[in-house]
């Protein structure tokens, strides 16, 4: 009966030193991992409007492994798309949102705006190098927007 009682005690105690352990050897992202709200950035917005800079803020400069966000506004003066097929395969798309509407993609290649409208595209960046995304047929530096992922 004594060796029953002293299986119990120490089956009962057991949690409590596993609780007990500091360990802080373990991931450094919280519990969503790398979706989770302390590794996600917001980027400056892309402007889709004929004649005008697509990027006023400039190149962007992202890390590998960070979650980034950005909104695409087209105001509608022009059917504008943006190429950059390099770019979208060096990244993973989480969710691409319009109109509400969550579109969860497996690749991409281009997107046009037909009319005035926004979407939002939530991303990870993935393979370090240098990319561009920019309007097809165009030639001039504030139609295309450089991108370098460390």
């Amino acid at each position: 009966m004594k060796t029953l009682a002293l299986i119990a005690a120490m089956a009962l105690a057991l949690p409590t030193v596993a609780l007990a352990d500091n360990d802080d050897d373990g991931p450094s992202f919280g519990a969503a991992g790398l979706l989770g709200g302390s590794n996600k950035e917001d980027l400056p917005p892309i402007i889709l409007s004929a004649g005008e800079p697509i990027a006023p803020e400039g190149a962007w400069e992202l890390k590998s492994g960070t979650y980034y966000e950005f909104e695409i506004h087209g105001d509608g003066s022009q059917e504008l798309a943006l190429v950059g097929p390099e770019f979208f395969r060096a990244i993973w798309i989480d969710e691409i949102v319009v109109e509400g509407l969550e579109i969860r993609p497996l690749g991409l290649d281009s997107i046009e705006f037909d009319e005035a409208g926004e979407m939002e595209i939530g991303f990870v960046a993935i393979k370090p190098g240098a990319y561009y995304i920019k309007i097809p047929g165009t030639s001039g530096e504030t139609q295309r927007l450089d991108i370098t992922i460390k």
